[in-house]
């Protein structure tokens, strides 16, 4: 997860200088003092990200009497260092972001971070969230931290490739598969990939939305990743490989740029890449996106991953109580409008309103009926085999085959954390 942080980062184009943190201020109340008004220090990764942040503390002063003092890291190393160091000080911060996944249940038993199961409750009773989203918080049915945001990881698509050549959206998978073969035949490369960091979205889409439970398998260790059902799965890929649906794994172009160049039609990314392709000058003119169909067609729903960031409280900080009504208030639909309005991107609060019209559209889609939500691969799997496993599937994308010899990789690496978890 630090990897693709900072991999993120490159992607919007971003070059921030680190920023030093001295300690923790002063300012809101105390964990046991019962105040929830004042300033409250919030650290966050995402230091390009502070001036969005800070922009809601009009908003937030005025609805809840509580203003960020924002202090922002750039390099994802010596955040994550940081933060794990505070537990054990008396400066443990009252709002810091975090993430979702394996990362976030060592904190929760070790007790660092402070439950949000009331919170939770009355966003979902509000109608605030969706519970799929809550079961990425859950852990022995008590919550923890609150999402900062969410990001659908569907397919973009450069709308001029799909008219010139007579494609429609797809909206089931044979649909998809005659999009990408009657581009190739028109001498467009169908999709984008790399090999490296950002190479797991195909795999999780293939085997979420062939059989959901195979996924969840895989997330617990019940699954194995060379079991024949992922290995049939590995050779769906290969076979499209095969087909030369695929772009040059090594290519060193902006994924954006190469879908505005028209490199490939079409891009399977987290909805944050819209202010991406803002950035390379496209507009919804230019692009459209969608949620990709399910392969197996005889699911109810269509899985769609997920991406949450979560913001937490530390259990033991001075600001507990602080932190902790910040927490609740950004979970409404007047914290939410504010936060897309200062960020873009779609909201986890369906109430929310959405400035950006195509966003908006994609995101009540999702939210509606038949779509279900699944955690992200990063997130999904523990940390030790989602670096054994980008670094495997960018392998099979810059020399695809056999897909064995990968995947007897990445369960190696299974097996091993697996074990050590008995």
């Amino acid at each position: 997860m630090n990897a693709r942080r900072k991999i993120a980062a490159s992607l919007a184009g971003l070059i921030i200088g680190g920023l030093a943190l001295a300690g923790c201020s002063g300012g809101g109340g105390d964990a046991g003092s019962g105040e929830v008004t004042g300033t409250l220090d919030f650290y966050t990764d995402k230091a390009a990200w502070k001036p969005d942040f800070e922009s809601l503390n009009t908003t937030s002063g005025e609805a809840a009497d509580i203003t960020l003092k924002t202090t922002g890291y750039s390099d994802a190393n010596q955040y994550d260092a940081f933060i794990k160091q505070s537990f054990r000080t008396a400066k443990s911060p009252g709002l810091f972001t975090w993430h979702t996944g394996d990362s976030l249940k060592q904190l929760v038993d070790e007790g660092l971070v402070a439950e949000t199961t009331d919170i939770w409750k009355k966003a979902v009773d509000e109608g605030w969230v969706s519970e799929d989203l809550r079961d990425s918080y859950t852990y022995d049915d008590k919550q923890y931290c609150v999402p900062m945001n969410i990001a659908y990881w569907i397919m973009f698509y450069n709308k001029a490739a799909f008219a010139d050549n007579g494609v429609e959206v797809p909206t089931t998978w044979d649909e998809l598969n005659d999009a990408a073969a009657t581009l190739k035949g028109a001498g467009v490369t169908p999709y984008y990939q790399t090999s490296v960091l950002f190479t797991f979205q195909w795999f999780q889409h293939l085997v979420a939305s062939t059989d959901p439970d195979l996924y969840e398998g895989l997330t617990t260790g019940e699954v194995k990743y060379t079991d024949p059902e992922i290995v049939d799965i590995m050779n769906v890929w290969r076979d499209e490989h095969e087909d030369g649906w695929f772009s040059d794994a090594g290519s060193t172009t902006d994924p954006a740029v190469g879908l505005k160049q028209g490199d490939y039609a079409m891009i399977n990314f987290g909805t944050f890449f819209a202010g991406n392709l803002a950035g390379a000058g496209m507009t919804s003119d230019d692009y459209g996106m969608f949620a990709i169909p399910a392969v197996n067609s005889d699911l109810e729903t269509i899985p769609v991953a997920v991406e949450s960031g979560p913001l937490c409280t530390a259990e033991n900080s001075k600001q507990r109580d602080l932190g902790l009504a910040y927490a609740e208030w950004w979970m409404s639909p007047d914290a939410q409008t504010a936060w897309n309005d200062a960020h873009g991107d779609v909201a986890f609060n369906p109430k929310a309103e959405v400035s950006d019209p195509a966003l908006a559209e994609i995101g009540e889609q999702i939210a509606g009926d038949g779509y279900s939500l699944y955690d992200r691969f990063f997130e999904a799997m523990p940390t030790e085999i989602v670096t054994t496993a980008i670094e495997q599937f960018g392998a099979f994308n810059a020399n695809p085959g056999d897909p064995m010899p990968y995947l007897e990789k990445i369960q190696a690496t299974a097996d091993k954390y697996w074990a050590e978890q008995e």
